[in-house]
């Protein structure tokens, strides 16, 4: 084995001190950046689930309307207007719900890079569906 000069020594134990520096930032800033992009996926995950609420309630809203139109002098009236309504009323709480789950988290909202959608956007869209659905069962109960 060959010694080395004290010096050298001393210079590699320098360098690795500054790889170890660097890997422990590079770390740092991994870590931090992994926390931000789980908070992007956290936030667009409570959009796909707004999103599913609304689409549900959309389906039920126009499977109402289709009830009332498909059934009717098919089965009695008792049962075309129950199932029409009842799908009615479904689309009615899903509209609701939809917007009480989206502005009402659970936990505080993370630190993140992806805008969230506008509050009074989403009150607004989901105020008109609901005014639009019970519209729709005023319209059936009065025909």
């Amino acid at each position: 084995m060959t010694e080395r000069p004290e010096g050298k020594l001393a210079g590699e134990i320098v360098e690795d001190a500054h790889k170890v520096a660097r890997n422990v930032e590079k770390q740092t800033d991994t870590a931090d950046r992994r926390t931000v992009l789980a908070a992007d996926r956290t936030i667009l995950a409570a959009e796909r689930t707004y999103a599913a609420w609304v689409r549900t309630g959309l389906g039920a809203l126009a499977s109402g309307i289709g009830a009332r139109a498909l059934l009717q002098g098919v089965v009695s009236e008792w049962l075309v207007l129950t199932t029409t309504v009842a799908l009615l009323l479904f689309s009615e709480f899903c509209f609701i719900a939809g917007i009480w789950r989206e502005l009402r988290p659970m936990t505080p909202a993370p630190e993140s890079d992806t805008p969230r959608l506008p509050a009074a956007l989403l009150v607004g869209f989901n105020g008109f569906l609901v005014v639009l659905g019970i519209a729709v069962i005023v319209g059936i109960l009065s025909k």
